[in-house]
């Protein structure tokens, strides 16, 4: 481990530790030279960023530069943009892009790999922790195919506020450092249908402990590079699970147990707060079990199982919301196929995938219960209960989020044949609301509340229980947009705004109401607020 020591460096760039382990312990590819090729035989290509023309600093995260012991907010604003967009790369750094295959709805890709995204190298703080900083949209690598390995502002301002508002909200996540943007243009086709423009260019750096992906393995397993494989499955529990113990097959089974369980706790986090990724491929799967690559991603608003925010999705809906647990074991059974060879005995493989569904399916009951602030469990009547809810919350357009954070609000001993005008306040056409539906959602309510006068659990307890769990603000897609537009015209005070707010979820905070105010009329389908393309 060697410490940067430059008299220029300041506002903790001085003090950045580096031990980058996955370059010294994994092999390189020989070639050096950054041009498009199948990689074979390695984890990884040396790759630096591609300076770019006029850097400028316009999002910052204080909470991450607190973990990589950066200051909280940076005197020097020019020099980090400088750094963080890759302009400038510190001695110890190691910049390189990882190499990985990947299933894509559903189909084998083959290699695919850091195609915009470079790693600057690996960060160890004065706790001891490990983070990657990683540089998405720094310009191309040996794995960026027929793309310039660039990214545009509108996709970098949702990445990097997105990282963060899920880190606040409890979730498994990578997280987001910087947002930088790089004075140059960028030519992209937002929807792909034959309407290019260009775009303002950004790069935002990304951190986490890892960002090994599913993928790593696979494309190794794919082409019977065992032994490299072996490597990057020892090298990783090493460096990423050192709990487990030192590599052997019995610790590969604990390993493989233990990313089946934290990939289960990240779904149920999901399915939680409403998030649909969009892009489940194996490639966008972290090993860490974290939330990984924010491309065309949403929030439920109108209570939708089968909504897909990618429009590439749209036909199929693979990926949408209700289907994620299963496409989370789907990708499960896809890494477990890549670890055969180095298994003796297969059937831990299979243990962990059951694990995964037991641990999904333990998670998910204990969720629904917190979200209706129960304290006690009864399996058969609760099922019953959520599974109720979910068909009338499907019957008319009812946003998931306010309907859940007013349930709270909700004085059950006050009940009566009409819907209470709190949850009125979470449909988007009240007109469609019949005589039906109001008899049906009062008693579903009046069984909640018998349900709660059960277990004797007062208003207050409710309340507080069910808004730990059932956030106010989350980050809507019209309000990401909305920092868009104003970004793209030189203003970027929205930004911060947000990333300000979404620190609190679960708090109140009065003055910025505005921003937990369902989706607006003119927002439905207008691009951005609705559905999203892989674009970026």
């Amino acid at each position: 481990m060697s410490q940067v020591s430059i008299p220029s460096l300041s506002g903790g760039l001085e003090r950045l530790k580096f031990d980058n382990s996955f370059v010294r312990n994994l092999p390189a590819d020989p070639e050096p030279g950054n041009f498009r090729r199948q990689v074979r035989g390695a984890c990884f290509s040396v790759a630096r960023p591609t300076p770019v023309a006029q850097p400028q600093l316009i999002g910052w995260s204080r909470e991450v530069a607190g973990l990589l012991d950066l200051d909280a907010e940076p005197a020097d604003r020019d020099l980090m943009a400088q750094v963080f967009s890759g302009n400038r790369v510190l001695p110890e750094m190691a910049p390189y892009a990882m190499c990985y295959g990947g299933h894509q709805f559903g189909n084998w890709a083959g290699q695919l790999g850091d195609g915009r995204a470079i790693n600057l190298g690996e960060v160890v703080n004065h706790a001891g922790q490990r983070h990657v900083l990683q540089l998405k949209g720094a310009g191309k690598t040996p794995y960026s195919r027929t793309a310039d390995g660039l990214a545009v502002l509108r996709s970098s301002v949702r990445e990097f506020l997105c990282s963060e508002a899920m880190h606040h909200l409890g979730v498994p996540t990578t997280r987001a450092l910087s947002l930088v943007l790089t004075g140059e243009q960028v030519m992209r086709d937002m929807f792909y249908d034959g309407n290019p423009q260009r775009e303002p260019g950004a790069i935002v750096c990304r951190v986490a402990p890892s960002f090994t992906r599913f993928g790593n393995f696979q494309i190794l397993a794919s082409r019977g590079e065992i032994d490299i494989l072996r490597q990057l499955v020892d090298h990783t529990i090493r460096t990423d699970f050192p709990q487990l113990g030192e590599p052997s097959p019995e610790v590969y089974s604990r390993w493989f147990h233990t990313v089946c369980t934290t990939t289960a706790d990240m779904i149920v986090h999901w399915m939680r707060i409403g998030f649909v990724h969009g892009v489940m491929n194996t490639d966008n799967m972290s090993i860490l079990g974290q939330t990984i690559d924010y491309g065309p991603y949403g929030w439920l608003e109108n209570y939708d199982p089968d909504w897909t925010p990618n429009t590439t999705d749209a036909g199929g809906k693979r990926y949408r919301f209700g289907h994620q647990p299963q496409v989370a074991m789907w990708n499960l059974l896809q890494l477990a196929n890549s670890l055969v060879p180095l298994m003796p005995d297969t059937d831990p493989l299979q243990q962990g995938l059951d694990l995964y569904a037991d641990s999904f399916q333990q998670g998910w009951r204990n969720t629904q219960m917190t979200k209706l602030g129960l304290y006690t469990s009864d399996i058969a009547a609760d099922k019953t209960l959520f599974d109720e809810l979910v068909a009338i919350l499907m019957a008319i357009e009812t946003d998931m989020t306010i309907f859940f954070r007013n349930l709270a609000r909700v004085e059950m001993d006050a009940l009566n044949d009409q819907i209470p005008a709190l949850l009125i306040e979470a449909y988007y056409r009240p007109d469609q609301l019949t005589p039906e539906h109001v008899e049906r959602t009062n008693a579903w309510l009046m069984a909640y509340a018998a349900r709660l006068k059960s277990e004797g659990t007062g208003h207050e307890a409710r309340a507080a229980r069910m808004n730990a769990v059932n956030p106010k603000y989350v980050l809507r897609n019209y309000l990401a947009q909305q920092a868009i537009d104003k970004a793209t015209e030189g203003n970027y005070s929205m930004i911060s705004e947000l990333l300000d707010v979404l620190r609190k979820p679960y708090d109140e905070q009065p003055e910025k109401e505005a921003f937990a105010a369902k989706r607006p009329d003119w927002a439905r389908h207008k691009p951005g607020c609705s559905m999203l393309s892989c674009s970026s």
